[in-house]
């Protein structure tokens, strides 16, 4: 009885409780105020980026986008086509075998097995419009070659601003596959590797840091595609001036802005190696053309009767036990006429 907040003593003198409207009001401009922190939290399709961001961000990931050195190259051959038709250019004999009745020419290049020289013309040709037509000049220290050189020689003062030509470009690769060894494949891999450095960590191929860009896509390339390794100590015998220890830094550096996405899925790889074809087609960079033989269009048949026979297999298997007339199918078999 004694104690002078007891509501014994004073009915009005208990402490008032604020009231529920209040506390809503406040914990929702609490809420306004914050998305990150105290008690909202964020739902995970709002964190998710959209398909087509996606894709536009990544495509190097995504099958359905376009690639970004094909995008590049489309400015120089529209001024090219838009210069020979002003200038009446012709573009001369046509040096490109077609077939015909009595001769069947054949490309020697196919996805599984692209064609080396080829193919390395047509991935260096991609580098150099990534330099020619980059958006600007963001590059790593650790790509530089002025602070890190791939040589003794000197570095022309110049070297940042004189973009190089494409023999140039094609003369360092080339060198790289022919002493490792390196397949053609391996280059469509190098070309992914290094366009999705440019979209993860927002670079641009310059003047001053293609050699080391390039070197490092073909490194991570060989180590991940090839079957038989080539250790950095073997880099480090083909260019005789470079450390062992600097080749390490550089890869784990490629590695890290890569976020250690090294997985290539097959989809990429095909658009990657028809895109090539299509930048070789623009630039006049013919494949290897050759007559098919009688042997060739034997080994063609076999392949493809084996695809039939599987083809035919599955289709059983699927096949329900009760047929009806439209799910009836009768295979033919072509045969072919071999002169």
């Amino acid at each position: 009885m004694g104690n002078t907040v007891s509501c014994c003593m004073s009915p009005g003198g208990s402490p008032k409780l604020p009231r529920q409207p209040d506390l809503v009001e406040d914990y929702q401009v609490n809420t306004d105020l914050s998305e990150d922190t105290g008690p909202y939290l964020q739902h995970i399709s709002d964190r998710e980026v959209p398909d087509d961001l996606a894709l536009e961000s990544n495509p190097s990931d995504h099958a359905r986008a376009s690639t970004i050195f094909l995008s590049k190259s489309q400015t120089d051959v529209r001024d090219k086509r838009k210069s020979n038709h002003i200038n009446h250019f012709s573009p001369g004999p046509l040096s490109k075998k077609y077939s015909s009745c009595s001769t069947i020419f054949i490309d020697d290049s196919t996805v599984s097995q692209p064609n080396l020289k080829s193919t390395i013309k047509c991935v260096t040709l991609a580098i150099y419009y990534h330099i020619k037509n980059r958006d600007s000049n963001r590059s790593l220290d650790i790509f530089d070659e002025k602070i890190h050189p791939l040589s003794r020689d000197h570095v022309p003062d110049d070297y940042s601003r004189t973009d190089p030509e494409h023999k140039v470009i094609y003369r360092f690769v080339r060198t790289l596959f022919s002493a490792a060894q390196l397949t053609a494949e391996c280059a469509i891999v190098t070309l992914v590797y290094l366009e999705r450095l440019l979209t993860y960590a927002e670079l641009d191929v310059c003047p001053c840091n293609w050699k080391r860009m390039v070197l490092g896509a073909i490194l991570l390339a060989s180590k991940v595609w090839d079957d038989q390794a080539v250790w950095n100590v073997d880099y480090c015998q083909i260019l005789k001036d470079i450390t062992v220890e600097d080749m390490n830094e550089m890869e784990r550096h490629f590695l890290e802005l890569l976020q250690f996405n090294i997985n290539v899925p097959a989809s990429v790889y095909a658009k990657y190696y028809f895109d090539l074809r299509s930048l070789a087609d623009d630039n006049n960079l013919s494949f290897p053309l050759e007559p098919l033989s009688n042997e060739r269009a034997q080994r063609l048949e076999a392949i493809s009767r084996l695809c039939e026979d599987k083809y035919r297999d599955l289709t059983k298997v699927c096949m329900r036990r009760s047929l009806s007339a439209d799910n009836l199918q009768s295979f033919r078999r072509s045969q072919a006429v071999l002169s």
